[in-house]
């Protein structure tokens, strides 16, 4: 097969195509989620090594390089420049504030 939107994995006699799916970040990946009812086998990645548990659009997280973002912003980053609560609210509504913005969320949240 020459389309490069699959992968194909072989399961004794049976070829199966499995989806590649792109990655906003890192690495794309290769959604295994029909493999059990297509050939009655299931994956083994112990420590979650090799997995991605849920599709995330605010936090990315590559453990071998050391590296945690939300919503693209570098953790160290956040934490000298940001309070919590400026913290809660990119989390919240994916971008960071205006002063203003600030002191609502700030006024909201007490």
């Amino acid at each position: 097969m020459t389309d490069k939107n699959y992968a194909e994995l072989k399961v004794g006699n049976q070829i199966i195509l499995l989806p590649i799916k792109k990655s906003t970040m890192g690495m794309n990946v290769i959604d295994i989620t029909k493999l059990y009812t297509e050939s009655n086998y299931c994956t083994y990645d112990p420590g979650f090594i090799s997995t991605a548990l849920c599709k995330s659009s605010i936090t990315y997280i590559d453990g071998n390089q050391g590296i945690l973002m939300h919503r693209g912003y570098d953790i160290r980053d956040l934490v000298t420049s940001c309070s919590f609560l400026e913290v809660c609210y990119l989390l919240l509504n994916g971008s960071l504030h205006t002063q203003k913005q600030t002191e609502n969320f700030t006024k909201e949240v007490e």
